[in-house]
């Protein structure tokens, strides 16, 4: 499941039992990229509170399933397979159609990200490449042509916290091991529309 020692659901106590119960999906299934936290609960629900900010937050404007397209196309940049195949299953699931699930599949493994997407979408996903792969290359003409490609500064902030968030994400899955042993694709974690229902203690 990682490289580093994890507590299930029956060795969970105290406070990362309780974490356990507020993210457990509807089988009962903790994502192993939320088990790798057990051994520091406070960093799971730090991750928790980003997962649901930046993909499942009522505040957001911007689809959800484009949402998941970005986190899925970061996540094929960073060779993130694990973040691939669970985003990749939730994009399915919210887009409600294999043909053009399969169609964005093909665009983001070929990298050819046209044949699946044109205007402001592809714009999105291309600031979204440029951040992951050259942060430092990104100038305030690039914030400048999404404006132009139809995005408003929230919406861009939206696009922007997805691409960081997944540059985390990947990156907790890279550097421990987590595999998706034993795991059902595409089962999103527990997530409330509450606001504060991620809030530290």
């Amino acid at each position: 499941m990682s490289w580093i020692k994890t507590l299930d659901r029956k060795a969970a106590t105290g406070r990362l039992s309780a974490i356990y119960d507020r993210v457990a999906g509807k089988t009962g299934q903790i994502d192993n990229i939320l088990a790798a936290h057990s051994l520091r609960p406070h960093t799971l629900e730090g991750h928790m509170a980003l997962y649901k900010a930046v993909l499942h937050h009522y505040g957001n404007s911007l689809d959800k399933a484009y949402l998941e397209a970005i986190g899925t196309w970061v996540s094929s940049l960073n060779k993130c397979a694990y973040c691939v195949e669970h985003h990749f299953a939730g994009l399915t699931s919210l887009l409600g159609d294999e043909d053009r699930a399969a169609q964005i599949r093909a665009a983001i493994h070929s990298g050819i990200l046209e044949r699946a997407f044109s205007g402001r979408e592809l714009a999105g996903l291309r600031y979204a490449e440029i951040l992951t792969r050259t942060p430092h290359a990104l100038t305030e003409q690039h914030v400048v042509a999404l404006r132009e490609a139809g995005f408003d500064d929230g919406e861009i902030l939206e696009i922007n916290q997805v691409t960081a968030y997944f540059a985390y994400a990947n990156r907790t899955v890279l550097g421990l091991g987590v595999s998706h042993d034993g795991e059902t694709l595409g089962l999103s974690p527990k997530v409330s529309d509450d606001p504060e229902s991620w809030s530290h203690d």
